[in-house]
């Protein structure tokens, strides 16, 4: 019998297509990936989305502004509360009304809890992702304590439609300074954690420094924003470039490294939850008296075009309006940030290996049905 002798260098040689996802539990969400492979290295990569399109942008044609609220919380569902946000922000500035001190911050107190919540998330699935599960029982253990402040003064933990044009739903809970402050103390006593766990552990190191790596100059084509973005050098923080709400009366600092690896777009997040922490502890004790809601006959925008930005946990969300007077948009869209951070995995990932596509794609936090809305 002839031995079949395999030549295992014209093996190599030969490229691959495969899928990864949509259903992928390292796409946390339906997101083809479709791969060319040439053993185990990467060649190229075509995201393929649209598998959750809901058409919210059509929907919300259809639907009043504080309607359209609702809508928002399902985009980046991570980001509800600053979503709800950019919206009202935007309805705000085309009615030339503003709000008062008390709700800019009340908003921006949850915006940053909002934050926190997100990146603590985002931090449980990275680490497991990677093969540290421990990383997700800290992750949550810590999340809930956000999520029960969300429940206690919204109703809800996760979409919350509180932050309406013209206001909030209604005054927050009684507890809610107490809960706030109680959590802050907390989190800084487990933020270090973070860093024993994962930060400093070698295997994950040596998965993700010079791995993936971003140029500034290519962040900013490819318009990535938020941490992915600031892990390269890229400026992009709109808290700092347009600030809104009660971001003018803080100080903190835009965390941005130039590495542009998966390892710093990491520390970033990191470092954030402290920036978080610190513009919370600025507000909590000084939340003004006031009306949580203008007092409006309608709330509708007068003909014209309206845009709005905000900082979203993933980067810059726009909101673009054109109204032709009605209660209701006559068009909208948003600019998410999740859709312009996607596009830029092919020219990171080409060149690594398949396991490093799990640990680059989880450093740029997507989530998948802000791409596709």
């Amino acid at each position: 019998m002839e031995e079949t002798i395999v030549d295992i260098n014209l093996k190599d040689k030969e490229e691959y297509v495969i899928n990864m996802g949509p259903q992928h539990p390292s796409t946390h969400g339906v997101l083809r990936f479709e791969t060319c492979l040439q053993g185990e290295k990467v060649k190229w990569i075509v995201p393929h989305c649209g598998y959750i399109h809901r058409g919210i942008e059509k929907m919300s044609e259809k639907l009043t502004y504080p309607q359209m609220i609702h809508l928002t919380d399902r985009m980046d569902y991570l980001s509800a509360h600053i979503n709800n946000e950019a919206v009202a922000l935007c309805v705000e500035k085309a009615m030339e009304v503003e709000v008062s001190d008390r709700v800019k911050y009340i908003r921006t107190i949850l915006a940053e809890l909002t934050r926190i919540a997100s990146h603590q998330l985002w931090w449980s699935a990275f680490g497991m992702d990677l093969g540290a599960l421990t990383t997700f029982f800290y992750g949550l253990r810590d999340r809930e304590k956000i999520l029960d402040i969300f429940e206690e003064t919204t109703g809800s933990r996760l979409t919350q439609s509180y932050i309406t044009p013209g206001g909030l739903m209604h005054d927050v809970h009684p507890n809610f300074q107490k809960k706030v402050k109680e959590f802050c103390k907390y989190f800084r006593t487990k933020l270090p954690e973070y860093d024993e766990l994962l930060t400093g552990n070698v295997i994950f190191r040596e998965r993700t420094i010079g791995i993936g790596y971003m140029s500034k100059e290519d962040a900013i084509d490819f318009g990535v924003t938020g941490p992915s973005g600031r892990g390269s050098g890229f400026h992009c923080d709109i808290r700092k470039i347009e600030p809104y709400s009660a971001y003018p009366k803080v100080n903190f600092n835009e965390i941005t490294f130039t590495e542009g690896d998966t390892y710093h777009r990491y520390l970033v997040r990191i470092k954030e939850m402290w920036e978080s922490l610190s513009i919370i502890e600025q507000l909590v004790d000084n939340i003004p008296q006031g009306p949580i809601m203008l007092e409006l006959k309608a709330i509708k925008a007068p003909k014209g075009d309206f845009y709005q930005r905000v900082e979203t946990a993933r980067g810059e969300l726009g909101v673009y309006i054109v109204s032709d007077g009605a209660p209701q948009p006559a068009r909208i869209h948003f600019r998410t940030p999740n859709f312009s951070n996607l596009f830029i995995i092919n020219k990171i990932s080409a060149g690594h290996k398949i396991a490093d596509l799990v640990a680059i794609s989880g450093s740029l936090d997507l989530v998948i049905p802000d791409i596709d809305r």
